[in-house]
């Protein structure tokens, strides 16, 4: 999952100047993301509600963080049409609230990162359900359903 993140984050990077000239879609980049931050999720509440072993959920938690700090690059202006897209104009017109809650969603990965780092299964299940809460809030005001 990594892996994939580190490519995802160096082509959205790419894409938002030169390289989009050249067919890389910054659209098509931060729905793979997201499709990719979603995966580690689902990962990170199965563990939780099955009880299981912690630990290794440290490294999706970690780029789940690391990806919520590029998400406000990840939606350049322009990039409101086209590819598909879900965003809302909010996401242009309250950048400073978009940002925000970007902010808001790698913090809360960062503790679920650093619960189960220390195999704190409880930090872990309460931190996994904020950074729900802070996904779910984004989506809520900046995704159309």
């Amino acid at each position: 999952m990594k892996i994939w993140l580190t490519l995802c984050a160096a082509g959205l990077l790419a894409g938002m100047g030169v390289a989009h000239a050249d067919g890389l879609d910054p659209i098509a980049v931060r729905q793979t993301a997201m499709g990719l931050t979603g995966g580690d999720f689902a990962l990170l509440r199965a563990v939780v509600a099955s009880k299981g072993d912690v630990k290794h959920l440290d490294e999706p938690a970690k780029a789940i963080a690391r990806w919520a700090t590029l998400i406000p690059a990840a939606f350049p202006p322009g990039t409101d049409k086209g590819g598909n897209t879900k965003a809302l104009p909010e996401i242009w017109s309250d950048r400073a609230g978009f940002e925000k809650r970007a902010r808001q969603m790698g913090e809360a990965a960062t503790r679920v990162a650093v619960a189960a780092k220390a195999g704190d299964a409880e930090a872990v299940a309460a931190d996994t359900k904020l950074l729900g809460e802070q996904c779910s809030g984004c989506h809520k005001a900046y995704r159309a359903k």
